[in-house]
């Protein structure tokens, strides 16, 4: 049996790591990883990938700032997130806003201490990362637009993180990272109409509070609409092995995304389309493994 001190150790362990979406953070941990060993470094040998050590720091760099992101993200949003998510909020409220702040400077003094390890210019791409999530939490994200495509941009921001330092330019690169910032484009949009109530509340200039559901609904379909140029070239034009497979499915979901979209009323339906998007984004990062399994198997 735990002692009631720790208990109350485990809740603020699991109040923590509620704040800074531990979860999501190993997601990004396993695509920068997985895209480095089959797409940015595909000529180089599995095992230099793996154990190089920039690449590691890189990440874990991109971790530490990822993670101090959700931190000041849920400082400023502490009033609205009682409004859009009260259950998450009384578990990301068992620990104080002093202690969130105080491991904000950390995770960002750590992250910039290890980038000066890999180069100075790390150290300017991390300083410039983490200040753009600092602007965008802070004043950005009220602003319609504005507020999307930044949070989109620094959604992807760790990708370029590693792409700079193989300094790979294929073009089918460039085409992977626009159809991730349509979807996560559209992920950010969905939230937005997903919080409206906490959003109205606090005074935020959200797409849907000020041009309305009816024109966000019809920005989505837009984005949706766009994905399918990526995805014809990515199934056409280039080779990506067994991942067609995910761009087929992605096409379903998002067909059935549009559906449920236009039939949406309630914050319950634009959780399922929240959740429908999540999950491509999910699938997006293990389908990567079917690229070329072969040619992997020879690089060990």
């Amino acid at each position: 049996m735990l002692s009631r001190q720790q208990k109350h150790i485990l809740l603020k362990f699991f109040s923590m790591f509620s704040v800074i979406r531990g979860y999501n953070i190993l997601v990004v941990v396993v695509a920068q990883y997985l895209t480095s060993i089959y797409i940015l470094a595909s000529n180089i040998p599995l095992r230099e990938v793996v154990f190089d050590v920039n690449l590691f720091i890189i990440v874990l760099a991109s971790a530490a700032t990822i993670a101090g992101g959700y931190i000041i993200n849920s400082f400023y949003d502490s009033e609205k997130d009682l409004i859009n998510r009260p259950i998450k909020s009384k578990l990301d409220r068992l620990v104080s806003q002093n202690t969130k702040l105080s491991f904000y400077f950390v995770l960002n003094f750590l992250a910039v201490i290890m980038a000066s390890y890999v180069s100075f210019r790390a150290v300017v791409f991390f300083s410039f990362y983490i200040f753009g999530i600092w602007f965008y939490s802070h004043k950005l994200k009220r602003l319609p637009f504005i507020g999307n495509l930044t949070s989109a941009t620094l959604t992807i921001t760790p990708f370029f993180a590693i792409f700079m330092y193989y300094k790979n330019y294929e073009t089918v690169i460039f085409v992977h990272a626009t159809y991730l910032f349509l979807i996560v484009s559209m992920r950010e949009l969905t939230k937005d109409l997903e919080n409206i109530k906490g959003d109205l509340a606090q005074d935020y200039h959200t797409i849907p509070i000020t041009y309305g559901e009816k024109a966000s609904k019809i920005m989505l379909t837009t984005l949706a609409a766009l994905t399918l140029v990526p995805t014809y070239l990515l199934l056409f034009r280039f080779q990506i092995g067994y991942m067609y497979i995910f761009f087929y499915l992605g096409i379903v979901l998002l067909f059935l995304f549009l559906i449920i979209l236009w039939r949406s009323k309630t914050k319950i339906h634009y959780l399922i389309l929240h959740n429908i998007l999540k999950f491509i984004l999910l699938a997006g990062v293990f389908s990567i493994l079917l690229i070329d399994v072969g040619v992997i198997l020879n690089r060990i």
